[in-house]
């Protein structure tokens, strides 16, 4: 798209003298342009607002603000912050100092190189992950990237790329969208770091991971996914980060690791909402 140039005196005379006296991009557009673009805004905001009353995604009930949880479901998010795993990004009980690695971490070195998430696996971050993927509330993505773009802020220094996990194009026939595509888009816009959709294929249709144990869903996804056309030449050196909705036992995330590290990238990062620490429940 070309960038359009700033229109001279004669095209806008009530704008001050010189104003316009060379192009300038959309940003440096003078100031009163800005404050009317920000009053249409709040304007039309405003309009929005009084036909459709801000809600809580969660629960439906009213909010100050758009995209806003209330009280009540902001208390039922269980927060992952620091101090965590640097690897895993599970939380210590104590902090052990700056850099520390969990038991597991050191025992079972993960495929990718570190992982982040917004919350814990349970109350309202589960609510907000099944709206989504199951009930079709893909208005949810927003709201839930942008948590997502905080958690995982040490991850956006260097980022080159966000690749969402892949759906089989069977199940994305019949669910219609890809949460985890959703989610990334959301995380490109607030990160300014561009998302590939296209870089990984899913080659089979694997059975759902709920109500599976975790050797049950290593063995379901391993070899399950490959790269996209060309996808070696746009990732080879670069640093990418995963995005999924959730991560349970690790499975899928470490199958899609895998299938990345075919285009040698210069690191791997994952990025999900919600995960689970400790025992993994079969429901999830």
């Amino acid at each position: 798209m070309s960038r359009a140039r700033a229109a001279g005196p004669d095209a806008l005379p009530w704008l001050p003298p010189g104003m316009a006296a060379e192009p300038a991009p959309p940003s440096a557009a003078d100031p009163l342009t800005r404050r009317l673009v920000r009053l249409a805004g709040r304007l039309a905001a405003g309009a929005r607002d009084l036909a459709f009353p801000p809600a809580c995604p969660a629960c439906r009930e009213p909010v100050a603000d758009a995209d806003g949880l209330c009280v009540a479901c902001w208390q039922g998010l269980r927060w992952i912050s620091r101090p965590y795993c640097e690897r895993l990004g599970t939380p210590f009980r104590r902090d052990p100092g700056p850099g520390a690695l969990s038991p597991d971490a050191i025992a079972h070195p993960p495929v990718f190189d570190r992982a982040r998430a917004v919350a814990h696996l349970d109350g309202t971050a589960r609510t907000l992950v099944h709206a989504l993927k199951y009930r079709d509330r893909t208005e949810l993505a927003r709201p839930m990237a942008r948590l997502m773009a905080i958690a995982g802020s040490d991850l956006r220094d260097g980022a080159d790329l966000l690749v969402p996990v892949p759906l089989h194009p069977l199940r994305l026939a019949a669910r219609r969208f890809n949460q985890s595509a959703l989610l990334a888009d959301g995380v490109a816009t607030v990160w300014g770091v561009p998302a590939d959709p296209f870089a990984l294929v899913r080659t089979r249709a694997t059975r759902h991971q709920v109500g599976l144990d975790q050797s049950a869903r290593a063995e379901n996804v391993r070899g399950a996914f490959a790269l996209g056309p060309d996808a070696a030449l746009r990732l080879a050196g670069r640093r990418v980060v995963i995005v999924d909705d959730v991560f349970t036992s690790g499975a899928t995330l470490s199958a899609v690791a895998r299938a990345l590290k075919r285009a040698r990238p210069a690191r791997i990062d994952v990025l999900v909402f919600a995960r689970v620490v400790g025992t993994i429940d079969a429901s999830l």
